[in-house]
């Protein structure tokens, strides 16, 4: 066995499980792009994955690799950058235990993350968010348990992970109501709940009776909605939604719009950026400047502190018969 399978081997037991402490989707994903690297590498080199040494992952074909998933697997530039820094992590833990690689080491981690479009968030504006909290048919158990999670959701903008791990136990609805949630990098955080909100929660655990570990939001057997449920059902009352409200038609609703939908309210309301971020479970308040880009409202009242008044409308004229040439070319 060559040095470069139980360094793989150490990566994932020392390094992500045992040092960092690494979530399970972390460590699925760093695993899927290193399955991917070896097969790739195995296609080129012919020598099984078992067999390959360091000095096959070279900056050259890791380069290659990462052209290889935007251009035969049709990766988004943000897949290929999130693939590139699972690689990166590899190496940096590479770097510590063969130091005799560092040159190579060095020059694959010198290998830049692409640089790529960043579109506006997207959000629901309050008529859209009033459609789309309409749209299950509250008659039936589901369409009142999806009643549920939509006004929760939009309200604490919780992950759409952070929403399906929800239990019983996590609510608080008596005074100074809250839920607790434990969010990226086990962060526990406490976001406080609305009036309305406690309302909703009350009716549905009244309904939904159960033991505190059982699930918020259950399926009809009693378990975990997965996030692909969670995506399915918001996308089909966004859906139901867009017949009356035509606006709809146009967007994309996703958990992640909803998530969006409650930074944008407190935004809208003054609330400080850094306080969203707070609230959000973000690393930094930076996190949160997107939201600033995606608020005409915002940068409508900028302007209309800026605008020099009694301006007359007209256009520039050049001074000179030249410069007029100039102007026309």
């Amino acid at each position: 066995m060559s040095a470069l399978a139980p360094l793989v081997e150490a990566f994932f037991t020392e390094r992500l499980l045992t040092q960092l402490h690494a979530s399970p989707r972390t460590v699925a994903a760093y695993r899927d792009t290193l399955r991917l690297l070896l097969g790739f590498v195995h296609e080129r080199t012919g020598k099984p994955p078992a067999q390959l040494d360091i000095d096959d992952l070279d900056a050259e074909l890791v380069s290659k690799f990462l052209t290889h998933l935007e251009q035969q697997r049709h990766n988004s530039i943000r897949t290929r950058n999130a693939r590139l820094a699972a690689i990166r992590s590899l190496f940096r833990y590479a770097a510590l235990r063969h130091p005799e690689h560092a040159g190579l080491i060095a020059r694959v981690l010198a290998i830049p993350a692409k640089r790529h479009e960043r579109g506006i968030v997207a959000f629901l504006t309050p008529t859209e968010t009033d459609a789309v909290l309409a749209a299950p048919d509250r008659s039936t158990w589901y369409g009142r348990r999806d009643h549920a999670l939509l006004t929760f959701t939009m309200q604490t903008g919780l992950r759409v992970g952070e929403l399906v791990a929800l239990t019983r136990a996590e609510m608080r609805l008596g005074a100074g109501a809250h839920v607790q949630v434990q969010g990226k990098g086990r962060k526990r955080r406490t976001t406080p709940l609305t009036p309305q909100t406690i309302a909703v929660l009350r009716a549905w655990l009244r309904e939904h009776a159960g033991e505190p570990d059982d699930p918020l939001f259950p399926t009809r057997r009693g378990r975990h909605l997965s996030i692909d449920a969670v995506e399915w059902l918001v996308a089909k009352h966004a859906t139901t939604a867009a017949e009356s409200c035509k606006s709809l038609r146009s967007k994309n609703i996703t958990p992640h719009t909803l998530r969006h939908t409650a930074a944008m309210r407190l935004l809208q309301g003054g609330v400080d950026t850094s306080v969203i971020a707070l609230y959000l479970g973000h690393e930094s308040p930076r996190s949160t400047q997107p939201y600033l880009h995606a608020d005409l409202t915002l940068k409508q009242q900028a302007l209309d502190r800026t605008t020099p008044p009694n301006t007359k409308p007209g256009r520039y004229r050049p001074p000179d018969k030249l410069l007029a040439f100039l102007d026309d070319l």
